[in-house]
């Protein structure tokens, strides 16, 4: 099962949209942050949670979840503001921002993984601007980026593909 998980009006054939609010093509209505997913243990092969994770007070309870209903191998695709960017700010409703190294704590070759029994592979990161087709030249030197550069040439948002480990 393919999930489009706070899908708002981004509805995705294929993919089971599952958002809070009882939208047209919302296939599954749940509110992520107060109830547990409707699915069984171990029957997703993919998220795609785009701008959403911005709007969650407490994101490890809610990568829980999905890694409960997640197969071995499930690829978890997520989009959201960079942090420098000012539409990581603009919108009341961002209560999190996000950088290069956010995830890195739930990989399990990370020195500091203990903080958490959740194991999630960084399959690929990726800054992503307006220009050079969503692309931006700062992916060749991310970290020297986020030290320096990123409230000079703030990039829009910020890609995270990671594979579920089980």
């Amino acid at each position: 099962m393919k999930i489009n998980l706070g899908c708002g009006k981004n509805i995705i054939k294929g993919y089971t949209n599952i958002d809070k609010m009882n939208i047209s093509g919302v296939d599954i209505i749940c509110d992520i942050e107060k109830e547990r997913l409707p699915l069984d243990d171990d029957s997703c092969s993919e998220f795609i949670i785009s701008h959403v994770l911005e709007h969650i007070f407490d994101l490890e309870k809610l990568l829980k979840e999905v890694y409960r209903v997640s197969q071995n191998g499930c690829k978890i695709k997520i989009n959201t503001p960079y942090f420098s960017h000012e539409s990581a700010f603009s919108n009341y409703q961002h209560i999190r921002r996000f950088t290069w190294t956010t995830f890195d704590l739930f990989n399990p070759e990370h020195p500091e993984h203990f903080h958490s029994n959740l194991n999630f592979k960084i399959i690929k990161k990726e800054l992503r601007g307006r220009f050079l087709k969503n692309k931006t030249v700062f992916n060749l030197m991310p970290r020297l980026y986020q030290e320096y550069l990123c409230w000079i040439f703030p990039t829009k948002e910020i890609y995270y593909e990671l594979g579920v480990i089980k």
